[in-house]
């Protein structure tokens, strides 16, 4: 079943889908390491288990100056890289006066010749957009289109999932060396119910949250909880390090997001097409334990309708 599309505010549905359950979760915590302990039970009521040891700096360390998002911070930012722009190259034929201070900077130009003063603020409007994307780069965030077509800000999903794909590459043959003909689908649906089977939090709006919430991969193991995109974002750099030429998209509804992934679909599978390629579509947030191919009612609804937007994962 294809859907050609970007966004919805849905409480999901998951009617006649078992529920996602975690049997153990401990970790253990050395001088170099912190070892992770899982037992679930998957998409068939199998107890499966995963155990595995990550470098307790790059839990501790990475993306450790990652934070909500604030506007106000941003305008700081934008307005000082703005005014040291202007006093190292100042415009031409136009006088720029600074009024204000801290989050009350306004630039006053004065020119004789109005043609300047009109070439000066489209500069200074570039000079902005430039800086705010600068900032918005350097604390990993970007701008997205909400559902109603407003600009807003958003962590990026896909640069926390690039950047973390290293640390589950010895995860590789620990999973793997259990799917001796490396089925796939079958490494597919582990993944998703190990991550499934990780405790659900409530997603944060993704248009007015500005990134409250979300945990980058590693801090979603640690807190053994996350939201939606916290979740998808896991499952994405997992499968990266796992499949690492598997094209997907990271997927986004309002308040909910799927992980697509370019598998040759089987009959009744639910996917996307994107640029002439299926993309089959998986839930990895749970609570439900669904298998690959499968979606809650409310998320077919919403891609059904054409109600999402989705990021490549390259």
């Amino acid at each position: 079943m294809k859907f050609i599309g970007a966004v919805v505010i849905l409480i999901l549905n998951f009617s006649g889908q078992a529920w996602a359950k975690q049997l153990q979760f401990n970790k253990v915590t050395t001088d170099d390491f912190v070892e992770f302990n899982y037992q679930w039970l998957d998409h068939a009521q199998q107890t499966q288990s995963l155990s595995f040891a990550i470098d307790k700096v790059m839990i501790f360390d990475k993306f450790r100056n990652f934070k909500s998002y604030s506007a106000g911070h941003a305008k700081k930012y934008v307005d000082q890289k703005i005014r040291q722009s202007l006093i190292k190259s100042p415009l031409p034929e136009v006088k720029v006066n600074f009024l204000g201070y801290a989050d009350n900077l306004q630039i006053e130009l004065q020119g004789k010749s109005q043609t300047a003063i009109d070439q000066a603020y489209s500069a200074i409007a570039q000079l902005e957009k430039n800086f705010m994307l600068e900032h918005l780069e350097q604390n990993y965030y970007t701008q997205f289109i909400s559902f109603d077509n407003n600009v807003a800000i958003k962590p990026d999903h896909v640069r926390f999932a690039q950047a973390s794909v290293i640390d589950f590459t010895k995860l590789k043959d620990l999973i793997l060396n259990n799917f001796p003909d490396q089925n796939v689908r079958e490494v597919t649906n582990y993944v998703l119910g190990f991550v499934q089977s990780i405790p659900y939090s409530t997603l944060e709006s993704r248009v007015t949250s500005t990134g409250a919430g979300f945990n980058p991969p590693l801090q979603t193991l640690w807190q053994n909880q996350g939201d939606c995109d916290s979740k998808v974002t896991l499952t994405t750099a997992i499968f990266r390090a796992l499949m690492p030429r598997m094209k997907m998209m990271l997927v986004f509804i309002d308040n909910h997001a799927l992980l697509a992934m370019n598998i040759k679909p089987e009959a009744n599978e639910l996917t996307i097409t994107v640029d002439g390629e299926d993309y089959i579509l998986a839930e990895p947030t749970g609570p439900a334990m669904i298998k690959l191919g499968e979606i809650s009612n409310d998320s077919e609804f919403a891609i059904r309708n054409g109600r999402y937007y989705a990021e490549p994962f390259i």
